[in-house]
C-alpha cells in the first residue's frame, strides 16, 4: 500500500481496527511502508481519541459500551473546560484561538461582543464566521500541516508578529510536569510566536494528559499564566503544578455530585 498522510492513515486504521478486532504494529508498518515508531504514535492518538485500546505489540477493538462511555466523558470534560475559559474572555478582547478539540468546544461557545480572533485553523475560522457575536476573524495563513489541520511556518509565525493579543488559548497533546506542554509535532515554532505576542497564556487540557511525556517541548512553564483542566486533577498534581508559577482552574463538571 502506498503511504498517506497521517489523517488517511489513522482513519484508515480505525476503520481497520473495527473491522478486524485487533491489529499488529508489525502488520501495519508493513502495510503503510512506515516505521512501526509511526504506527506506535498513530496508536495512541487513536487510543487518546476513544478509537481503539492499545495491547503490547498493536491494538483491539473497543467495546461499545467503553466506547460510548469514553467519548461522552471526553465531550464533557472538553465542555467544562471550555465553560471556564470562556469566563476568562471580556467583550473586545483580542485573542488568539489554536487548533484542536478543547479549543474547538471554546469557539463554539463565545458569545461576547466586538471579539478579535485570530485562528490557524481553517475549521475553527470557519465557525467563527458562523458565530451570531460576529468576531473579527484573523487567519496566519502558512503552510498547511496535515497532522494538526493547522496553518504552520515561518509565514505564519511572520503573520501573528504583526499583532498583539491580549490572550492565547491553547491545547496540549501531553504535559510534562517538569517542562511544560509536550507533543510528538516537532513543528513547535508557531505556538511558541503564539505565546510571545500574547500579554496572557492560557491552557486547556484534560487531566489524563497531564504527566505524559512526549519529545518535543511547545511551551515551556516560563511561557504559561493559567492552566484549566477537569475536576479529576488530584491535589498532589494541582500542587505540583502550582508550583511551576501557573495558575490551575478547575473546570467543574455541574453532573458531578459535590464531595461530602
Amino acid at each position: 500500500m502506498s503511504k498517506r498522510n497521517t489523517q488517511q492513515r489513522r482513519q484508515f486504521i480505525a476503520n481497520l481496527v473495527q473491522s478486524e478486532g485487533e491489529v499488529s504494529v508489525e502488520h501495519l508498518s508493513n502495510l503503510f511502508e512506515t516505521s512501526e515508531v509511526t504506527i506506535r504514535k498513530d496508536l495512541t492518538a487513536l487510543e487518546e481519541s476513544g478509537f481503539l485500546l492499545r495491547r503490547y505489540g498493536g491494538a483491539i477493538k473497543m467495546p461499545s459500551e467503553l466506547n460510548d462511555e469514553t467519548q461522552e466523558k471526553l465531550s464533557k470534560q472538553k465542555l467544562a473546560i471550555a465553560q471556564t475559559a470562556l469566563r476568562q474572555i471580556r467583550d473586545h478582547n483580542r485573542i488568539i484561538i489554536d487548533s484542536g478539540s478543547t479549543t474547538g468546544a471554546l469557539v463554539k461557545l463565545l458569545d461576547q461582543t466586538g471579539l478579535v480572533v485570530m485562528t490557524n485553523s481553517l475549521a475553527l475560522a470557519n465557525e467563527l464566521t458562523a458565530l451570531e457575536c460576529e468576531p473579527t476573524v484573523l487567519m496566519t495563513g502558512g503552510t498547511w500541516d496535515a497532522r494538526s489541520e493547522s496553518f504552520q511556518g515561518k509565514v505564519a509565525e511572520k503573520v501573528l508578529r504583526s499583532y498583539d493579543f491580549d490572550q492565547l488559548f491553547i491545547g496540549a497533546d501531553s504535559l510534562d510536569l517538569a517542562r511544560g506542554t509536550t507533543t510528538f509535532n516537532e513543528l513547535v515554532g508557531l505556538s511558541q510566536v503564539m505565546a510571545d505576542v500574547s500579554r496572557e497564556v492560557i491552557v486547556l487540557i484534560e487531566s489524563q494528559k497531564i504527566g505524559r511525556k512526549m519529545p518535543n517541548i511547545e511551551l515551556e512553564w516560563q511561557q504559561i499564566d493559567k492552566l484549566i483542566t477537569d475536576d479529576e486533577l488530584s491535589d498532589e498534581v494541582k500542587s505540583c503544578l502550582e508550583q511551576q508559577g501557573v495558575k490551575v482552574i478547575i473546570a467543574k463538571n455541574s453532573e458531578n455530585p459535590p464531595a461530602c
